[in-house]
């Protein structure tokens, strides 16, 4: 055994072993530990080898540094300590190299087809004479670009992953950092590494502190403060809140850097000096995108309100009675109360519950505001909202963000300086809208306009930070007109009244007959539960209802995580509902091709925001190139760009806002105790269209209907709504 040094099972020395690399038998991408087998002199087997080794490929020759360890399940295996890596010398690992998908336009048809024509020799062909590559049967000009890109980018992203992997950074952070900053990103990350948590999608302070900590950085240093001050306070925003009381900012702050509270408050106050956090209010802190927003929303609300409305010397009473006569409809006293304070009013909130008319209120004061000649504009915060917002009202809605023409590379095309051209601006499922995304649009509406938000406030709030439809309703400082008549064709739905009886908290109605669009099942084992929405999905609804299993129903999970949690649920019904074999693994998830897949993070390079539903529809393992379509939007991701997606059979409520699905399934148990709140079984029910089924226990259910206590967010756009009201009426 000339390959290893000291070769006893456990014996706690440093041995070398050295092999050809035959296969990758598992890497986590989020941490670079791997399990490969080598094929090394001396042993008749391969070679079990652990470890973080997430820079190397099928085909090449490590030479590794560890012990010998051995593991009561899998057996005798080698633990790595440190590595290096040489090209494939033989014309085998060559073609193994080349064909395991390392170079984007190499899979393992053409790798054999490259090492076939220029054996020994293939290496260097492609590192100097690449153009030679033409000589290939089926390598043209473009792909021979491809190759020389990707094989530049390689050699380039192996330094940066060395570089990296000897500070505890894994393979997919180490591609994504290369993708950032380019030939730069040793130096950038040498520089100031906690900048890659501001810069880098995934990577958040904890992992920049490990690599700054590997690298010497100074635990007490203020960069280190500063970097971990303002993680907190992204942390706070991505919890709904638009700033933090200064004492919880401390002491958060504490115990994340584990420092003394007087150095958190020392660097605080030297952050306010230079203006990268912002105080108000005696001890709310914000990062100055929350805070500019926050005042910004305030500051153009109250400027649109105190502009006169063109409208106002109509008669709105003669306008509702031609268009009653038109229609052939008769509105109610709220629903003509509503059309007259959208054509006298500058800023109105139209809200209520499903089957109070929102629909055919909106399609009301849009009529008037036609017959009165203004130009009216619809939009909605996701393509599905924009999509029923059209498919109801007969109009052209669009989302907010196309509405505003953004672009990553210039922003809003439609603003402050560019306003939109429109007499009236009407925004459904407003409660979607985070603080951000409103301050955006009231700047591209000019003072002339008339604004109209029409949303249920009674659902969760939204996503991003700030709770803006609320906030609006709670300054009395705009009109508001909440519907809360149910119609008649809307009380034979069990769904709806029960919706209803939750809002008002009261127990739903659990026994609507076989006929109803609202059923319970009852079971507390969470693993039956499990098993019961898989025969759900599969079986009994698609059968009864004559619906597909994936586009038309939808599992709702008020958690992530347990048995009956979307993370669970989502591989439970991926293995049940889609066979196909065609797949790719990145960050731990096996993405198949027809699986249903959610955007999680706004990407305005690809026109995809977070809460997007689309479906595989191709993996090219040979190009790394996943294709997703959105509606009628056919988005390409590199592999690396996988983590902006996960599988959506299953998704929280949270993530279901905005949307509405033929059937629900849900699952309800005291597993979810700390998310079971009234909002959210209100907001879950309401998503159904046809039916929902809830499974789970009548305790847990009352839990919901008796917790009106949702989570206050912390935002003061009431009380600035009320300072600017105040100042105008004096």
């Amino acid at each position: 055994m000339a390959n290893t040094i000291n070769y006893w099972l456990g014996n706690g020395l440093m041995e070398y072993l050295s092999g050809v690399v035959e296969r990758i038998t598992f890497i986590n991408e989020e941490n670079g530990f791997c399990v490969i087998k080598i094929k090394s002199k001396g042993f008749s087997e391969l070679v079990t080898v652990v470890g973080n080794m997430a820079s190397v490929n099928v085909g090449t020759v490590v030479s590794l540094k560890g012990e010998w360890k051995y593991d009561a399940k899998y057996g005798k295996q080698f633990c790595v300590i440190s590595y290096n890596e040489t090209m494939p010398a033989t014309i085998a690992g060559m073609e193994k190299y080349l064909g395991s998908g390392l170079i984007k336009g190499i899979g393992p048809v053409n790798a054999k087809r490259i090492v076939k024509a220029f054996r020994e020799d293939t290496i260097r062909v492609i590192e100097e004479e690449p153009e030679r590559l033409g000589e290939v049967e089926g390598i043209g000009p473009k792909r021979i670009e491809m190759i020389k890109k990707a094989w530049q980018d390689q050699k380039e992203i192996k330094n940066v992953m060395l570089f990296l992997q000897s500070n505890g950074v894994s393979t997919a952070y180490a591609v994504k950092i290369y993708k950032t900053y380019g030939s730069d990103s040793i130096e950038v990350v040498k520089d100031n590494p906690y900048r890659l948590a501001d810069d880098i999608w995934g990577i958040g302070f904890r992992t920049a502190d490990r690599i700054a900590q590997g690298m010497g950085y100074d635990r007490e240093s203020y960069q280190r403060l500063r970097a971990g001050i303002i993680y907190v306070l992204n942390e706070f925003a991505n919890d709904g809140h638009c700033f933090a009381r200064r004492d919880e900012l401390i002491k958060r702050s504490s115990e994340i850097l584990e420092m003394g509270e007087e150095d958190i408050d020392s660097a605080i106050r030297s952050m306010l000096e230079e203006k990268s956090i912002i105080m108000e209010y005696d001890d709310a802190i914000y990062l100055p995108p929350f805070y500019y927003s926050e005042v910004g929303v305030a500051r153009r609300i109250m400027e649109i309100v105190r502009t006169k409305s063109k409208y106002c010397s109509y008669n709105p009473g003669e306008i509702i009675q031609r268009i009653q006569k038109e229609c052939e409809i008769e509105y109610d006293d709220v629903q003509v109360e509503a059309i007259e304070k959208a054509i006298t009013s500058k800023f109105m909130v139209l809200t209520g519950g499903p089957g109070t008319g929102k629909t055919t209120t909106t399609l009301a004061i849009i009529k008037a505001f036609e017959s009165l000649r203004a130009n009216v504009l619809l939009a909605a915060p996701t393509g599905r909202a924009a999509k029923r917002m059209s498919e109801a009202t007969g109009k052209d809605a669009q989302t907010v963000h196309r509405l505003l023409k953004y672009s990553p590379l210039e922003g809003y095309k439609n603003n402050g300086e560019n306003p939109l051209d429109c007499d009236a601006l009407i925004i459904d499922e407003t409660s979607m809208i985070d603080i951000i995304l409103m301050y955006n649009l009231l700047k591209a509406v000019s003072d002339d306009t008339v604004v109209i938000l029409v949303g249920d406030v009674d659902q969760l709030p939204s996503v991003g930070a700030g709770n803006v439809l609320k906030e609006v309703i709670d300054s009395d400082a705009v009109t508001v007109v909440r519907l809360n008549r149910i119609f008649r064709q809307a009380q034979g739905s069990a769904i709806i009244m029960n919706a209803h009886k939750i809002n008002h908290g009261e127990f739903p109605v659990l026994k609507c007959g076989k006929n109803s669009d609202f059923f319970f099942i009852e079971e507390e084992d969470p693993e039956k539960i499990v098993g019961l929405i898989g025969q759900l999905c599969k079986e009994r609804l698609p059968k009864y209802y004559k619906v597909d299993s994936v586009n038309d129903i939808q599992v709702l999970c008020p958690m992530l995580k347990g048995a009956v949690g979307a993370h669970n649920l989502n591989v439970i019904l991926q293995e049940a509902l889609n066979p196909s074999g065609i797949s790719i693994k990145y960050g731990g998830i096996n993405y198949k091709v027809n699986d249903k897949v959610m955007q999680i993070k706004n990407n305005y390079d690809k026109n995809v925001f977070n809460g997007d539903i689309g479906r595989i529809t191709v993996i090219d393992r040979e190009e790394k190139v996943v294709c997703i379509r959105f509606d009628d939007n056919e988005v390409e991701y590199d592999v690396t760009e996988m983590d902006e997606v996960t599988l959506a059979y299953a998704v929280t409520v949270h993530k279901s806002q905005g949307s509405e699905y033929s059937i629900v399934i849900a699952p309800f148990t005291m597993q979810h105790y700390m998310m079971l709140q009234r909002n959210l079984l209100y907001t879950c029910v309401t998503r159904a269209k046809k039916v929902i089924v809830l499974i789970g226990s009548k305790k847990a259910l009352g839990y919901c209907t008796r917790n009106s206590k949702s989570i206050d967010r912390n935002t003061m756009l009431a009380l600035r709504l009320q300072e600017f009201l105040s100042t105008t009426k004096r």
